[in-house]
């Protein structure tokens, strides 16, 4: 019999990515088979995100396409999970009564067989559950770069944003034990992976499931232990929960990038009130000054959202202050989005939309101009960059490559030159300096001081990804992991 095919198609942050790699290893774990590029797959997957006001709309768009395809495909079955599913449920089949299958934040484990039942039964099948099944990460996986990995050490959130629906979806925080995190991170090196990304809704309050305030600085401490691992990332912190301890292990970890995405959200103390967001002003600077002293070349990122209910011209004018001084290397910047469910959405001073759009466009040429002269100070510079895969729309036509320093900045880079070891890879690690910027990447157009062919570059030329299987060990511990069974299945494709 002719295996089914899959598509997952993703919305939303890093999370949603992950998931939707989870949701590849979970189908693929059942039988199915990724769908080729173009063709139409007999199961489409959407792993949804609420955060943003148009959400709904782009989930219902894309079901209303679909309509027509499964029509002429009766076997066809469609899919619905992630945020979205979670707050919509029910909602989601009465809007849509061809889709067959809605899971919630915390059971995407329950996919295949959900999509198996709604076969057998010929009905739409909804199941969405209060808190967590089993923890997302002893899920198989089904990576999607053979470089970089994304690795989650907790999942929910415990705090009260007011202008957030997350907590209210994902649910409390619950942490992984340490020894899980790091065999995963130990698994996905022995497959190739050079870097990976440590991902948390607040990535730095990790521990406070256990009991142990500096467990994120210990996490990182360990991570600099493990032989192979080149690259360490984590996101998203809470100036809240940011300690000393973390920056001292950041600066003290050689394979722990000096970048930082920690989201101010306003630079208005006020507006913090409203938002609950229990820091102030002078509190994230004070941060962005203790991390610069001690990593003078750490690049700070941020998210900023502008036009919250009752934002003034006074507060807003406080979020341009406090940009111009913390020099964020960039900034994503929001529009306030009201999400139903949230306290927020029911606030008094709700703004115009022309009021919000003009400060919005304002904040953005401000931090573009910053951008620009903060990318300008690295033009002359050697630049260590990890080969990546897509990230420069333009390099089919300027027979460039890209990608990413160790301070996460994006660089588009001619391979070419002496060093150039017969074909520069994704996955490949090169040096070179940079020779021109602008305010969202910089370009080193000279030849290559150095290439290292890797593993991850032999795995990405050759179309393998790794496939984790899960991990988990049980008690809380650093260092290094217990035996145990191999956890990764190998490559496939």
């Amino acid at each position: 019999m002719q295996q089914r095919t899959y598509e997952v198609r993703t919305f939303g942050c890093q999370m949603n990515v992950h998931d939707s790699e989870r949701l590849s290893g979970l189908l693929e774990s059942a039988g199915y088979v990724k769908a080729a590029e173009g063709a139409q797959a007999d199961v489409v997957v959407f792993n949804t995100c609420a955060v943003r006001e148009n959400a709904d709309n782009r989930l219902y768009g894309n079901l209303g396409h679909l309509r027509p395809v499964k029509t002429a495909n009766p076997g066809m079955q469609i899919a619905v999970g992630g945020c979205l599913a979670q707050k919509d449920r029910g909602e989601i089949v009465r809007k849509a009564p061809w889709v067959d299958v809605v899971f919630g934040t915390h059971n995407i484990g329950s996919l295949p067989t959900l999509l198996e039942r709604a076969r057998h039964n010929e009905k739409a099948e909804v199941e969405i559950l209060e808190s967590l099944e089993v923890f997302p990460s002893t899920l198989p996986t089904k990576r999607d770069s053979a470089y970089a990995g994304w690795v989650s050490i907790s999942v929910g959130c415990n705090n009260t944003c007011t202008f957030c629906i997350v907590p209210a979806l994902r649910g409390k925080e619950r942490d992984r034990r340490p020894g899980e995190i790091l065999a995963e991170v130990e698994a996905l090196v022995a497959e190739g992976v050079l870097e990976v990304t440590l991902l948390g809704q607040n990535v730095n309050s990790y521990g406070v499931e256990f009991g142990d305030r500096l467990a994120f600085g210990k996490l990182l401490r360990a991570c600099g232990t493990i032989d192979g691992l080149e690259r360490v990332r984590f996101t998203s912190p809470h100036p809240a929960a940011f300690t000393s301890d973390v920056i001292d292990a950041m600066a003290a970890t050689p394979n722990v990038c000096h970048q930082l995405h920690m989201p101010l959200q306003s630079g208005s103390d006020r507006v913090l009130r409203e938002m609950k967001r229990s820091y102030r002003s002078a509190r994230f600077l004070n941060i962005l000054d203790e991390v610069r002293a001690a990593m003078p070349d750490a690049a700070i990122t941020t998210d900023i959202i502008v036009g919250f209910p009752g934002e003034t011209e006074e507060d807003f004018q406080a979020t341009l202050d406090v940009v111009a001084q913390a020099r964020f290397s960039s900034a994503f910047t929001f529009q306030y989005s009201k999400r139903p469910g949230t306290p927020a959405a029911t606030m008094d001073g709700q703004l115009p939309k022309e009021v919000v759009q003009e400060r919005y466009d304002r904040l953005v040429e401000l931090q573009n101009a910053i951008s620009w002269e903060e990318n300008k100070k690295i033009v002359g510079r050697r630049v260590e960059l990890l080969v990546a895969a897509g990230e420069g729309r333009k390099d089919a036509e300027t027979h460039r490559m890209s990608g990413r320093a160790r301070d996460g900045r994006l660089v588009h880079f001619a391979p070419t030159g002496a060093h150039v070891d017969r074909a520069v890879r994704p996955g490949d690690v090169v040096e070179t300096v940079v020779t021109y910027a602008a305010p969202h990447h910089l370009v080193a157009d000279g030849d290559l001081l150095s290439h290292r062919r890797t593993r991850a570059g032999d795995n990405a030329e050759a179309g393998l990804r790794p496939k984790t299987s899960g991990v988990t060990l049980g008690l809380p511990g650093f260092g290094a992991p217990a035996a145990q069974p191999e956890p990764v299945s190998g490559c496939a494709l």
